[in-house]
């Protein structure tokens, strides 16, 4: 179920324009595969000596069609929708069922509708950086995968691993890059199909989690505002609360690993509670206190959606925000860790809840143990234009012709294969097989 998000009608940034043209001097000569970037994705600088900021300009979400709800689990495992809601508050979730729904299948279509709402080429695309606790594989990375279902072709790509506060570290490396001057957009994904690592005979940890995807493009601009302070923080000596043992360097995938259930999420959810509770509110106060805000000028908190009690004992009880401020949609999706925040987020602007001028905080908690946080000033419009089948025929046409790039370079490797001789590297090309 793919869920498009308000789109603005105009760019108040530095970094967007109506036409999908880029007006804020991005420029990056190579892209270092030996192709030059499409024209599209340049043009003359302006004012190169502004100050610089990053900006929200698009936000997207997907999230499987099946459900499973608290009375489907009672059939499974011994529990009760009772007890799951009054503990957990969530009283449903979505589950990938089919097997062609993936991290990188779920990121691609929320990467999709965040670059529909700005109204941005894929091709304009500096970076993609994927924030995910259930990647595609331990290598390659799901944000390359991605970048090649987007046709994203003169973007750079990497997977970050933060557990669920991997998407606000992941805002926070935008933010850094666009600062530098390193990137004009900078695409951040939070994308998870925790239901393929979950242990569904125990109730301690089945029912908390949720599969799914959210996406937002953080953009170049000179308006200030955007992302404005962060805050990110880690003790490893909590380690092991929450973790899937196996599958790693130190506990490599074997018969026993498999067959003990090493590949599953373990958590002590004691530990995990207590830690959370703590950490949500003090990393809040911090990144304010960054940001030069206090508490009562907090327009809106968009906390991580693992536990109703966990916010209700941080950020509602210890910082005294009030709960018209708080947006909670765990109801709905279950904890689906990087993709909980910008999944919310989405949800908050659907329902009427951020407007430009607003200050929000994102803040979220995690395996490692980590935490993270960070404020931005909302700064640009919300309002949904006209859609025109002109547009939404040239988005399809640009994304036809990724897949059909991406198939014909796939083929021309395989013919390559097939040919003896010299290798492109120098050498035979048997020899250069073996790496």
């Amino acid at each position: 179920m793919s869920e498009q998000q308000s789109q603005p009608s105009e760019r108040n940034t530095n970094g967007t324009s109506s036409n999908g043209g880029s007006n804020n001097g991005h420029h990056n000569g190579s892209n270092g595969k030996g192709e030059q970037p499409s024209s599209q994705a340049s043009s003359p600088p302006i004012n190169p000596f502004a100050p610089r900021y990053a900006q929200i300009v698009g936000w997207g979400y997907h999230v499987p069609e099946k459900v499973i709800t608290n009375f489907d689990l009672e059939k499974i495992v011994d529990t009760q929708d009772e007890w799951i809601r009054s503990r957990t508050g969530i009283e449903q979730r979505h589950v990938a069922a089919s097997p062609s729904e993936t991290s990188a299948t779920l990121g691609i279509q929320a990467a999709k509708a965040a670059l529909e709402v700005a109204d941005i080429h894929p091709s304009k695309v500096d970076l993609i950086i994927c924030a995910t606790s259930s990647p595609e594989h331990i290598f390659p990375s799901t944000a390359s995968i991605i970048q090649d279902g987007l046709g994203a072709n003169n973007a750079g790509a990497f997977d970050l691993s933060a557990a669920c506060s991997g998407f606000v570290y992941a805002l926070s490396m935008a933010r850094g890059h666009i600062l530098a001057g390193d990137a004009e957009y900078v695409l951040v994904i939070g994308a998870e199909t925790l239901s393929r690592i979950v242990d569904w005979t125990d109730r301690a940890t089945c029912v908390l989690f949720g599969d799914g995807a959210g996406a937002v493009l953080v953009a170049a601009s000179d308006v200030p505002g955007g992302i404005t302070a962060s805050v990110l923080g880690s003790d490893g000596s909590g380690a092991d609360l929450l973790t899937v043992p196996a599958g790693g360097s130190a506990m490599p995938s074997s018969l026993e690993t498999v067959s003990s259930g090493g590949h599953y999420i373990k958590m002590d959810g004691t530990a995990v509670f207590r830690f959370a509770t703590r950490v949500m509110a003090d990393a809040t106060r911090q990144v304010l206190g960054k940001a030069g805000l206090g508490i009562e000028d907090v327009d809106l908190v968009i906390p991580h959606q693992a536990n109703i009690r966990i916010i209700q004992n941080s950020v509602l009880k210890q910082l005294k925000i009030p709960e018209e401020k708080v947006f909670v949609n765990l109801q709905k999706y279950g904890n689906t860790s990087t993709a909980s925040i910008p999944i919310a987020l989405c949800e908050a602007i659907e329902a009427g809840k951020i407007h430009p001028g607003n200050n929000l905080v994102f803040v979220g908690f995690g395996a490692g143990l980590t935490w993270a946080a960070c404020t931005i000033k909302w700064s640009v419009p919300v309002a949904k234009p006209d859609e025109t089948w002109w547009r939404n025929t040239a988005r399809q046409a640009t994304y036809q012709a990724a897949a059909a790039r991406s198939m014909w370079k796939r083929a021309i490797r395989r013919v390559y294969s097939q040919f003896p001789g010299e290798s492109r590297w120098g050498g035979r090309k048997e020899e250069n097989e073996l790496g």
